[in-house]
């Protein structure tokens, strides 16, 4: 029950900050304007600021726990690519085919994953040593998934293709945000305390202002048009995923914080930063709305039944 009530208050304002989005967007508060300025605010300014944070502030110093790094590693690229090629395979209108991957594999560890641990266990250090290892490995693939599916990329030839996507992964802003803090973090350089708080409160609108837009950008319309596609990506992220990871995990020994917080790795909502992504990426910003959306009502259920399965089985 407590598990259930925490996810309750963990998601509920997450919604109610995106309700807000649309509602301030259906009574004109907002407009098309702002919500392009926010956007690409939140996606090369807020969202970059707050994975740097992150990283400048993660223990590099549980990196001796390789076989929990490497896990991690291993599980979330095995995934991303097994369902790349499944759903390149099975999917017809390839226009979706990134978003859908994107929307399937990328959890928001960073946020809610790390904040459901912490309820947990009251200590962080596995869980921010998994966003240490997770969030660069799935932001680079999904730089690298979206080019592969941008019209004008493919369009292209095969070569300046290629080049393209090496030039966009160098320039993303959120790689570039993830690089910077572990660089400052492995090189032990201390950033002023003017700077630091100044990039934490930068930070701190990352969140709100994604859901604000997230919400004001929704379109009932739209996001059933996408609605098969949508439950699909949201039962791998939710159900499938966790359905796999965690009993290999089980098998080769994990156990408490650490298990849990590989359920959390594979079983969390997709990130919010997938649809900024998206929008900026000349991706399908419906479906990746709409996977965003799905997951984030139905992880508060999925979620608190996993752990209520592991804890049944005193596993965690």
């Amino acid at each position: 029950m407590n598990e259930f009530i925490f996810g309750i208050n963990a998601i509920l304002p997450v919604f109610l900050v995106m309700v807000l989005g649309y509602i301030l967007m259906r009574v004109g508060f907002f407009n098309a304007a702002f919500n392009e300025v926010c956007n690409k605010y939140a996606f090369n300014v807020a969202l970059p600021a707050l994975l740097f944070k992150n990283m400048y502030e993660t223990n590099l110093n549980g990196a001796e726990n390789m076989d929990f790094i490497i896990f991690c590693a291993l599980s979330i690229t095995i995934s991303f690519i097994v369902i790349w090629v499944a759903s390149a395979i099975i999917i017809k209108d390839k226009s979706i085919t990134g978003c859908f991957v994107q929307g399937a594999c990328r959890g928001n560890v960073a946020i809610l994953g790390v904040a459901f641990i912490q309820s947990m266990y009251g200590t962080v250090a596995e869980a921010a040593l998994m966003v240490a290892v997770v969030v660069p490995i799935i932001n680079v693939y999904s730089v690298i998934l979206l080019c592969s599916y941008d019209t004008a990329t493919v369009a292209s030839h095969k070569g300046d293709a290629v080049k393209k996507a090496v030039i966009n992964i160098c320039k993303n802003p959120l790689i570039l945000g993830i690089l910077a803090g572990l660089i400052l973090n492995a090189s032990n350089i201390k950033l002023p305390t003017i700077a630091y708080k100044t990039v934490e409160m930068i930070g701190n609108t990352a969140t709100p202002m994604s859901l604000l837009v997230l919400g004001a950008c929704f379109s009932f319309g739209a996001t059933k048009t996408k609605l098969t596609p949508s439950l699909i990506a949201s039962f791998i992220k939710l159900f499938l995923m966790p359905a796999i990871i965690v009993p290999v995990a089980v098998f080769l020994g994990f156990r408490d914080s650490a298990l849990a917080t590989l359920l959390i790795m594979a079983g969390t909502p997709t990130a919010i930063s997938s649809f900024i992504m998206a929008k900026n990426m000349n991706g399908d910003a419906a479906l990746a709305s709409g996977i965003v959306t799905i997951t984030t009502l139905i992880s508060a259920f999925s979620l608190t039944l996993w752990i209520f399965v592991l804890r049944t089985l005193k596993l965690i």
